[in-house]
């Protein structure tokens, strides 16, 4: 709905033959709140607006902080809002420059009051507060009418006769005066329990202009009795803030009291409610329209159940993954590397002291066979407990640290299977320790930079002159692959003879089925995890 069709549907509401009802709202959400129960427009009282900035109701927030909650207020719904504009923040200059900012925010009307500035709550020692001087307020009145652009625009008058003790007589004085100086409507306000003051003033008044009333004091007044009088509007002025103070107030001390949330999470709104309030699937709409298609989204399965029993007492009571490195565990420095590549959604494979793996937002898998199966089975029942192949999947080991780039060029492979395969790899063969070397169909050059590269063969016992690097652990599986890729697994696992099959048995068979695995070639940047010295090179890697 555009600014000027508030305004027309605010006008309407004004000159309905029949009594209609506004809403006091204070903040965006509670303006869509009060759209959603049924209100066809709403009241941006000027002691909630205050009270929400926690500042007393005495112009303490400036104009120019009721705008900015006003454009929030009024983005957030489609139905007229009608501002209670206080005194207009000083005189008849400051009344048409408050008239341009409303209509520029779409804002459907202001009402303001004939008091003086900065203004009191009517409800504070009202018959000691003084009213202006009448000539005066009417030039706020039509500085204002001259002000707006679009006719719709609405500017009621309140009068404050009743309020500060003056009776019905200079209640009508003000009303003809103000209604010959252009208001399109009349506010009468009072402070009694009973609505005589405002009943007297609609029967004298009769129908030269709407007549609204904001009906706090007199609340037990049956709704029938302001219909059958004629009003035009009732306003519920304060009655969201003070429900809110109320709910907040209570909440608040039970937690302080209890020190837990086991009482009242079941009583206030879930955090989706609040996600939709704001319209949080919205932005998740225009952001599949308009944010330009990344790559396929990834998620990670690290198989960390094994003890490392070459690391000593420091494994005897977790697995060599929650080894502290740099005063966090090695698995701690894995996560991050996924992390800062957008991979967030991570499932670690357990084993050896399954408890002692317990980083937060990762989720698990239990191999409570570590102690005499393989890889393969730890990657079996990783791959069952999460059975989604909407995403790409990296696989990699609990015990190698790694820089994010090796990441990043797997995504960049553009194939359906990807490994990373280090050149480096006579510095294993130098430590004399087992690892996976790779033959593939060209050795890394820079003749062949450029030329696309997939394996031929993998295994710990090629022989040196085929050996063109050793395989660092790290798989990336393209959502369509997936269901191979479990067919696999399921197979292999499936036969007693391959219980305890390292990693590279997958591969094999990937190959053996016809599949191509593309080869991703680095130089180092990434440190397995096999012996103590291995802890104190973790310490030095970045």
């Amino acid at each position: 709905m555009t600014a000027r069709r508030k305004t027309t549907a605010f006008r309407e509401l004004l000159q309905s033959p029949q009594l209609e009802f506004l809403l006091e709202a204070h903040n965006g959400i509670s303006a869509r709140i009060g759209e959603e129960a049924g209100f066809r427009a709403l009241w941006a009282g000027g002691l909630c607006l205050s009270a929400q900035y926690g500042v007393r109701d005495n112009n303490e927030a400036s104009w120019t902080q009721v705008l900015e909650m006003l454009e929030f207020m009024a983005d957030a719904t489609t139905i007229p809002i009608l501002l209670d504009g206080d005194t207009g923040y000083g005189n008849f200059n400051n009344v048409r420059r408050l008239v341009r900012k409303l209509e520029d925010r779409g804002i459907a009307g202001v009402c303001i009051e004939d008091k003086l500035f900065p203004k009191t709550n009517s409800f504070i020692d009202g018959d000691k507060q003084q009213l202006s001087d009448v000539d005066e307020f009417c030039s706020r009145i039509k500085a204002g009418k001259d002000a707006q652009r679009d006719d719709d625009f609405c500017l009621i008058t309140r009068i404050e006769a009743f309020i500060a003790g003056w009776g019905l007589d200079e209640a009508l004085r003000r009303a003809e005066a103000y209604h010959a100086a252009g208001s399109d409507g009349i506010l009468i306000h009072s402070a009694l329990s009973r609505p005589t003051e405002v009943l007297a003033f609609r029967k004298e008044w009769g129908g030269r202009s709407p007549v609204v009333i904001v009906p706090t004091k007199y609340h037990s007044t049956p709704t029938e009795v302001f219909r059958e009088a004629g009003f035009s509007l009732a306003i519920w002025a304060n009655h969201m803030l003070r429900a809110a103070v109320t709910a907040m107030q209570e909440t608040a001390a039970t937690i302080a009291r209890e020190q837990n949330l086991r009482s009242v999470e079941d009583r206030i709104a879930p955090v989706k409610e609040i996600f939709r309030l704001q319209g949080a699937s919205e932005l998740q709409e225009a952001e599949e329209r308009y944010l330009p298609r990344k790559q396929a989204r990834c998620r990670a399965l690290i198989l960390a159940a094994s003890r490392g029993k070459e690391l000593g007492e420091l494994t005897e009571l977790r697995p060599k993954t929650m080894v502290k490195v740099r005063g966090r565990p090695l698995l701690s420095h894995i996560v991050s590397a996924y992390n800062a590549t957008g991979v967030k959604r991570i499932c670690v494979v357990r084993g050896w002291h399954a408890e002692a793996v317990d980083l937060p937002s990762l989720a698990y898998a239990d191999n409570p066979e570590f102690a005499d199966s393989g890889e393969l089975l730890s990657l079996a029942k990783g791959l069952d407990a999460d059975a989604d192949d909407s995403m790409d999947l990296f696989v990699s080991y609990g015990d190698v640290i790694f820089n994010r780039y090796i990441l990043d060029a797997l995504n960049e492979a553009g194939e359906e299977i990807a490994i990373a395969v280090d050149t480096n790899w006579r510095e294993s063969a130098n430590r004399g320790r087992a690892a996976d070397y790779v033959a593939c169909t060209q050795a890394h050059s820079r003749r062949n930079f450029y030329q696309q590269v997939y394996l031929d063969s993998v295994g710990e016992e090629l022989p040196e002159e085929r050996i063109h690097g050793e395989w660092m652990g790290f798989l990336r599986v393209s959502a369509a692959a997936l269901p191979r890729l479990r067919e696999v697994v399921r197979g292999l696992a499936a036969d007693p003879a391959n219980r305890q099959a390292k990693m590279q048995a997958v591969l094999a068979e990937l190959m053996r089925r016809g599949g191509k695995i593309r080869v991703i070639y680095t130089t180092g940047h990434w440190l397995d995890v096999d012996s103590l010295d291995d802890v104190l090179a973790a310490s030095e890697f970045g």
